[in-house]
């Protein structure tokens, strides 16, 4: 990883942090060998060919990137946290209902191959 995103995390508001946190680990727990850099001013995850961007905003954290209908399940069983093509948004009151079984499913949708 290099300096610029470990600024980027450094720099997430401690009220954010945790749910950050709860989307990074995942990621690079489930695919050590992924790039990662910054890309439209978000820390990105590179697996081959496929792409993850987590990026955080004044309420929560948001995903971008992912394949919708690889996430089918993911997307049916939280139609709410969507606000765009291959955008979730999460806010840390909307986190509580998403398992982390539910953002391991939308992480491998966006890199699995």
């Amino acid at each position: 990883m290099d300096g610029a995103v470990q600024a980027y995390i450094d720099a997430v508001p401690a009220r954010h942090r945790p749910l950050f946190d709860r989307l990074h680990r995942p990621v690079l727990e489930t695919h050590p060998g992924a790039e990662v850099a910054l890309s439209y001013g978000m820390p990105t995850y590179a697996v081959g060919g496929r792409r993850l961007h987590i990026g955080v905003w004044q309420k929560g954290v948001s995903l971008y990137g992912w394949d919708r209908e690889r996430a089918a399940g993911f997307t049916a069983r939280h139609p709410d946290l969507l606000t765009g093509k291959g955008t979730v948004r999460l806010r840390p009151e909307d986190a509580a209902d998403v398992t982390d079984s539910d953002l391991r499913e939308l992480i491998g949708a966006a890199l699995d191959a």
